[in-house]
């Protein structure tokens, strides 16, 4: 399983599909509405000479079918209108040009056949790696990602060598391995980040502003108490159960791993300051869900991992295995559910919000 990774969520709009399933980001995106609002009414300077032009250019990392790349983009650019009435710049109310990015084989029919017919905006879609340039130098005014960076662009070389100490033997993820297995991850994802602040810082303006929404852990939490751990967990237990059946090869799962990341406060301060290209104007973690939600319903959390987590399995052990694996792990709810109680599922989402300097 080397190489870069480009696994997009399910597209169209069936049962399985992204567009059906994908309340938990449209909750995560509720949750940090006001925060958006709040930080483009403080920190987004309509007035600068960087500002100048009559469009504003807003660009969505990672944006996969919708609908929740619309969402988030209308409450964008309502804040952002907001700020122009805040000014009495009503008479400068620039045009808006909105690009839709995620990798090319992202399902962009379904994104936009979707449009809403009353957006207010000019819509592009611009596919490719956000791991790289997509956009010319300074020309864009806001970027967005939301539940995207989690994804590293490649899975490290060192969990498939058996004479590492990172070798990943048996296991699909690093919350669920030791150390030495974190420590890989970490510093792939340090990798990736510059590389993605480094295309972001040629293609904003000075000035300009970057919106993240990542999974994320407190500072001092363990990756174990990671909330996504218990259901890599389930799903590493059902392919070892189906070694045993002789469903597939152990040399398979050995082979496999899971290109996804949690980052912390901390790390991230860390890497934004080590690269020096953004100022950090807000970051704290927060809840995924309303707090007046109910407990997790683990089946339906599945349903949600099955969107994300299908194609790179389907890729590596075959399609035919995969409705056999998902039937497995969802019989492992009961497990899941007593795993999750010590996991430290509030506040396992990281806002930021940077400046171009």
């Amino acid at each position: 399983m080397n190489g870069n990774v480009e696994f997009p969520m399910n597209g169209g709009d069936g049962a399985n599909s992204y567009a059906k399933n994908s309340r938990y980001q449209d909750d995560a995106i509720n949750v940090v509405k006001e925060m958006i609002i709040e930080a483009i009414g403080k920190k987004f300077d309509v007035t600068s000479v960087s500002f100048s032009s009559n469009t504003i250019r807003i660009a969505d990392l990672g944006c996969s079918v919708g609908p929740n790349t619309f969402i988030a983009m209308k409450n964008i650019l309502e804040a952002i209108e907001w700020k122009y009435h805040s000014k009495n710049l009503t008479t400068e109310m620039p045009e808006f040009q909105l690009f839709f990015s995620d990798h090319a084989s992202n399902d962009f029919n379904t994104l936009f056949t979707t449009l809403p017919p009353d957006r207010q905006y000019f819509a592009a879609g611009v596919p490719g790696s956000f791991y790289g340039r997509l956009f010319p130098k300074s020309s864009i005014h806001l970027m967005y990602s939301s539940f995207a960076l989690q994804w590293l662009s490649k899975v490290p070389k060192e969990l498939f060598d058996n004479g590492s100490l990172a070798w990943n033997k048996g296991k699909i993820h690093y919350t669920i391995a030791s150390k030495e297995i974190a420590n890989v991850y970490a510093a792939q994802f340090a990798k990736d980040m510059d590389t993605f602040f480094n295309a972001r810082a040629d293609e904003i303006i000075v000035g300009g502003m970057m919106i993240l929404i990542m999974p994320g852990l407190a500072d001092g939490v363990q990756c174990s108490q990671d909330p996504c751990s218990p259901f890599f967990y389930a799903f590493n237990q059902s392919l070892l159960d189906m070694v045993k059946l002789g469903m597939i090869n152990e040399d398979e799962v050995d082979s496999f791993n899971l290109p996804l990341y949690t980052t912390s406060p901390k790390e991230m301060t860390n890497l934004v300051e080590r690269n020096g290209c953004f100022s950090i104007e807000r970051m704290e973690v927060s809840n995924t869900r309303p707090k007046n939600d109910g407990p997790p319903i683990v089946p339906a959390i599945l349903t949600h991992y099955r969107v994300g987590l299908e194609g790179i399995f389907t890729k590596h052990f075959g399609s035919k295995i995969f409705d056999e694996l998902f039937e497995r792990t969802l019989n492992k709810s009961a497990e899941i559910s007593s795993m999750l109680e010590s996991s430290c599922v509030e506040g396992a989402q990281l806002f930021l919000v940077l400046k171009r300097k």
